[in-house]
């Protein structure tokens, strides 16, 4: 076992006497660290014995009192000066503050070197170090051991719990939620804590934050490869885990993540093969009702969502998000547009902590297997009116009117009275008539650039926007006709499960 400040005390030869802080001389010293630096505290990753020749101690006694308990907060077991060096008078609030809290306060006797006392706890450590070995080998063997059934995770975290002897909470920094479906919640009154913690000091600077909440010590530290996964561990006894052994757990759960990322992936692309066969009529409702059941998605009571935002990375990760809170998807991306079947018992506050202020959500009614298609057109509707409003989440039928259309029948009927003649006619082998009208109302009704826009004459553009006259009846020289047609436009590229076939804009995302 490591050294404690007692047992380094009483060694002769060293001849070390305590100024303040009795009550923590139990306190055990992983290792003895040398600083003269401002804020000593920040080099602390917990058990150090902080030596300093007094040049880190300030001479105000607010300032000394306030290095006291940011070196108990940072995990540090004792701080141990100089004599004759540079340290200020350690004033009374000082010494006080370090018998309350309790801080040891050690006297290095002149000429000591720190060296000689760094030597006593390294040696003093060389079991310590054999212990940590053996204990970082039961850690990596927890991979094996907890094997692969669905509670595993579970199984990993209390496995490496009880080697540890302390709770251990893997949370998302941004929330502080569990990072696991069903994972352990933080303590309330800690949560309290470590949410204002964290929105006052940003957690990632350091490996190691040890903190002093409530009485108790708290260390966070980063898993590694998943940016935003945090470990918090809330030690049961004396002595701390050792913060390289934590290291080594803080690993291995970061493998067990990675693994249930790559799984996550495996479902995600069966979802989007899945997703895609039922939304174009090749799966009959049965074969619906049994595939959502194998995404955890119930099949008699569900939603389909659609997403878009300016920042398409930003969609990559959402259903991993969602499943970390209770809520596995099937979801496929269509183009800039993310699609999800997901239970019906979701709620826009959960959505919007999962999908974040800059993701537009369209919501559809409540579906069965069997109205699938229709909740798609729903959603996409839903998309539409969210985008148009300014608004994050709209559900179908409950949000605004849509440039004064206010369901998907309507939007519809609009599109085919003023461009269905147009999408009859491309059923043949001429489909750059609506990419044509597209282009031209884009591009300010300008001919050459519309042409130079699709590579095409500028008589040829001429000729598909007569063809388009022509079809609909309507005088595109009129400042209504392109009204009316640029807003069909609009509602058409909303409500469509996919571009015209001759868009050429790119592949559906599995």
């Amino acid at each position: 076992m490591a050294i404690t400040v007692a047992e380094l005390l009483a060694e002769p030869q060293l001849g070390l006497t305590l100024l303040a802080g009795a009550g923590g001389v139990a306190n055990r010293v992983t290792w003895a660290h040398t600083s003269d630096l401002p804020r000593l505290w920040e080099w602390v990753t917990g058990g150090e014995l902080m030596m300093t020749n007094g040049l880190s101690i300030p001479a105000d006694a607010k300032g000394q009192v306030e290095l006291a308990e940011a070196l108990i907060k940072a995990g540090a077991s004792a701080l141990a000066i100089g004599e004759k060096m540079h340290a200020p008078e350690l004033l009374p609030a000082f010494l006080e503050a370090c018998d309350k809290l309790p801080l040891p306060v050690i006297n290095v006797p002149y000429p000591l070197p720190f060296i000689a006392i760094a030597r006593s706890v390294a040696e003093a450590s060389l079991l310590e170090e054999s212990r940590r070995l053996r204990q970082t080998a039961r850690i990596y063997d927890l991979l094996r051991t907890a094997g692969t059934s669905e509670d595993h995770w579970q199984s990993l975290l209390q496995g490496l719990a009880s080697e540890l002897n302390s709770n251990l909470f893997v949370l998302d920094r941004r929330c502080l939620h569990p990072w696991y479906p069903g994972g352990q919640v933080l303590p309330g009154s800690l949560d309290e804590d470590l949410t204002q913690l964290t929105g006052q000091t940003p957690i990632g600077n350091k490996k190691f934050q040890w903190h002093h909440l409530r009485d108790r010590h708290v260390l966070m530290m980063d898993i590694p490869t998943h940016p935003n996964a945090l470990l918090v561990a809330l030690p049961n006894s004396e002595p701390h885990p050792d913060p390289v052994v934590l290291l080594h757990a803080a690993t291995v759960l970061g493998l067990e993540l990675s693994r249930t990322v790559l799984s996550l992936e495996n479902q995600r692309r069966l979802g989007a093969e899945f997703l895609l066969q039922a939304i174009d009529g090749r799966l009959g409702i049965a074969d619906i009702e049994s595939r959502l059941a194998d995404f955890d998605v119930p099949s008699g009571e569900f939603l389909i969502v659609s997403m878009s935002a300016d920042d398409e990375e930003r969609l990559a990760t959402i259903h991993v998000d969602l499943w970390r809170h209770g809520y596995p998807t099937a979801c496929f991306r269509r183009f800039n547009t993310l699609h999800l079947a997901i239970s019906s018992e979701l709620t826009d506050d959960l959505l919007m902590h999962s999908t974040g202020p800059d993701v537009r959500v369209g919501i559809s009614t409540r579906s069965t297997a069997a109205g699938i298609q229709r909740a798609l057109q729903e959603s996409l509707w839903a998309l539409g009116t969210a985008a148009s409003a300014g608004e994050s989440v709209v559900r179908y039928a409950d949000g605004p009117s849509w440039m004064g259309l206010t369901s998907f029948e309507e939007g519809n009927a609009l599109v085919q009275r003023f461009l269905g003649p147009i999408f009859e006619y491309e059923q043949g082998e001429h489909g750059d008539l609506i990419l044509t009208l597209k282009t031209f109302l884009d591009t300010q009704r300008s001919w050459q650039k519309t042409a130079a826009a699709l590579f095409a004459h500028r008589q040829t553009i001429i000729y598909r926007m007569r063809k388009i006259s022509e079809l609909t009846g309507l005088d595109m020289t009129e400042t209504s006709t392109l009204a009316q047609l640029w807003f069909a436009l609009q509602i058409h590229e909303a409500m469509q499960t996919q571009p015209p076939a001759a868009s050429g804009h790119g592949r559906p995302q599995g």
